[in-house]
């Protein structure tokens, strides 16, 4: 079996999107998995001429790469560039890991990841008005013509089932893994943490929010919260630190910071990085109004840190209601939990240890065997309804026997 892979968003334009995280893990240890169980599912990728398929570690025997110019180009790609390069490799399913760019073709049964309907459920003004636009538009028409969809929130099925007008049988949940080898709670490397922490100016003990700097993660309300904090000296001298890249609204959210001394700013961290910061972090705290899954979060439980969260959307059902949540819409809310977990070591130390047992029942091994799962219905489902589609050949007698026929 062939599956045709959408990997637009393995190119180096995507390098700190969470589409390039889902997507690079996700085909890595399916094919490692597949090589490993000779399950015959094989994979065919799509690059740009200039891009190397080595760099996202991919290199595998059962994945293969089509050089493709129309990639180059986003917008051709989207408007059907995808459905005549996958269509001239023949496979059995199309994998599409986001419903953002690509608008699948006819010409092999379709599985879509839709991470989440945020461009649907965000109050206005918290992404971009033109491409929350198009996310909806795309979302909508990639919904209806999958065969399957892939989630990864029963939050995100129920809200996909809803907001698109799909049956929830059609949706599949597999819950997103993360990088064991980094996020785990072995001590940090001291020599290396101390290089870090002095390269950003950041000192011990420091409050921290990763994932990108936007205005979706309520990051000013979580800045207004540690203000208020710091005003009542409920922070012990402790600092906030924002680690990511920059993303929508990063300039209010900095003009924001910046009238605070102790707000640190990170920018883009490669993983190694952002894996000894938040080893080093004295408690997580996870403000979104809106979550798919939250990978972030999950790091920051498999780091052994302490965590408090928003309650909205996805958050309690991927935490396992083993934290604290706050309202995220709540400021005062907000400096309450963040000055509880701050003073309280019977707190730091349940959220730790629950925190820590939750996240282990996450993997990228188990996201990717429910994923070849699916495809492997799909496929399946997919020959025995052409097979039933071809009228019977007909027959001198269609009651005559073998034998008897003319």
């Amino acid at each position: 079996m062939l599956v045709a892979v959408d990997t637009l968003f393995l190119s180096s334009d995507y390098r700190y999107s969470g589409t390039n995280t889902y997507l690079s893990e996700l085909l890595s240890e399916c094919t490692r998995i597949s090589q490993d169980s000779d399950t015959g599912i094989r994979f065919r990728g799509f690059i740009r001429k200039d891009e190397s398929w080595n760099r996202n570690g991919l290199a595998s025997p059962l994945l293969s790469v089509r050089r493709s110019r129309v990639i180059e180009r986003p917008r051709l790609w989207l408007l059907g560039g995808m459905a005549v390069e996958t269509s001239l490799v023949w496979p059995d399913v199309v994998f599409l890991p986001t419903a953002l760019f690509s608008i699948p073709g006819p010409f092999a049964p379709v599985v879509t990841t839709i991470l989440d309907t945020m461009p649907h459920r965000l109050p206005p003004g918290m992404i971009a008005r033109r491409s929350g636009l198009r996310a909806r538009v795309l979302t909508r028409i990639n919904a209806k013509l999958a065969s399957r969809i892939i989630t990864i929130s029963s939050w995100s099925k129920n809200d996909i089932v809803e907001t698109c007008g799909v049956p929830a049988e059609k949706i599949s949940v597999t819950y997103l893994g993360y990088d064991k080898s980094l996020y785990n709670d072995l001590p940090p490397n001291p020599q290396g943490s101390s290089a870090l922490l002095e390269r950003f100016g950041i000192r011990k003990p420091f409050v921290l929010h990763h994932g990108m700097v936007q205005l979706r993660k309520n990051l000013l309300r979580l800045i207004q919260a540690w203000n208020q904090l710091a005003e009542s000296k409920a922070t012990a001298g402790a600092q906030l630190v924002l680690a990511g890249p920059p993303g929508y609204g990063y300039e209010e959210i900095l003009r924001a910071a910046g009238a605070s001394p102790s707000i640190a700013l990170t920018g883009a961290l490669s993983q190694p990085d952002l894996a000894a910061l938040v080893k080093n972090a004295f408690l997580c705290v996870i403000p979104s109004l809106y979550e798919g899954f939250c990978l972030p979060m999950v790091e920051a439980m498999a780091c052994g840190v302490p965590t408090i969260a928003s309650n909205a959307s996805c958050i309690p059902e991927v935490s396992g209601g083993v934290l604290e949540y706050f309202d995220p819409l709540s400021v005062e809310e907000m400096a309450e939990a963040i000055r509880r977990a701050l003073g309280d070591t019977d707190l730091q130390a349940r959220l730790r240890r629950d925190g820590l047992a939750r996240a282990e029942e996450f993997s990228w091994e188990r996201c990717a065997r429910e994923t070849l799962s699916v495809f492997s219905e799909v496929a399946f489902e997919h020959r025995g309804n052409h097979r039933a589609a071809r009228p019977p050949k007909a027959t001198a007698n269609p009651e005559a026997t073998p034998n008897q026929s003319a």
